[in-house]
């Protein structure tokens, strides 16, 4: 019950973008009661149910919402694709806005589990492009462009990672929901895709 009452709660925040202090306050206290509850306590070790493409429902991250505070640029959707045989993470935003330069903002990043929880994040990478330019229509079909050695038509900066990381702890993993905290005091909830 409680992991509905929790879907429910964030139902109508726009992931969080909507979010009222007292509504931050409500999505944190069932998100604790529903982590009480994991059922994969080692999710790095659970590879099947972990990796995957997964898209944010809500997050308490003022700095991942901020994007969506620009009078030109809105938030799109957001997703977290992680690829556990190979220890990585790609984190895609599509922004729209001003009609035909809709965006994609990625950030590649490889993990290293430390605990049966978390896991030290290295962002390596950096790519912010025009979806036309960049011929994107879905993260399971980027990520392979991503991986490729091929240029893409997009700002491309490679990230220092001894400057560039930070943590983050899987606390609730199911088949179709995952709950993490980052090592910003960040709350992420999402849904596989």
């Amino acid at each position: 019950m409680t992991k509905t009452e929790l879907l429910g709660a964030i139902a109508g925040l726009n992931r969080g973008i909507l979010a009222s202090p007292r509504d931050r306050k409500i999505v944190a206290a069932l998100a604790k009661q529903v982590e009480a509850a994991n059922p994969t306590p080692d999710p790095f070790g659970a590879v099947d149910k972990l990796g995957g493409d997964w898209r944010l429902l809500y997050t308490s991250s003022q700095s991942l919402l901020a994007l969506d505070r620009s009078p030109v640029v809105k938030l799109g959707n957001i997703y977290q694709c992680i690829r556990p045989q190979q220890q990585l993470i790609y984190n895609i935003a599509e922004v729209y806005g001003v009609p035909l330069l809709e965006g994609v903002i990625s950030v590649l990043a490889r993990f290293e589990p430390r605990t049966e929880q978390r896991a030290q994040v290295y962002f390596e990478r950096s790519i912010v492009g025009f979806r036309n330019w960049l011929n994107y229509y879905s993260p399971s079909q980027f990520i392979p462009q991503l991986q490729s050695s091929r240029p893409l038509a997009a700002l491309d900066l490679p990230l220092n990672s001894n400057d560039q990381q930070g943590w983050l702890d899987i606390t609730y993993l199911d088949q179709d929901l995952r709950i993490a905290r980052g090592n910003e005091g960040s709350l992420f909830i999402l849904a596989r895709v």
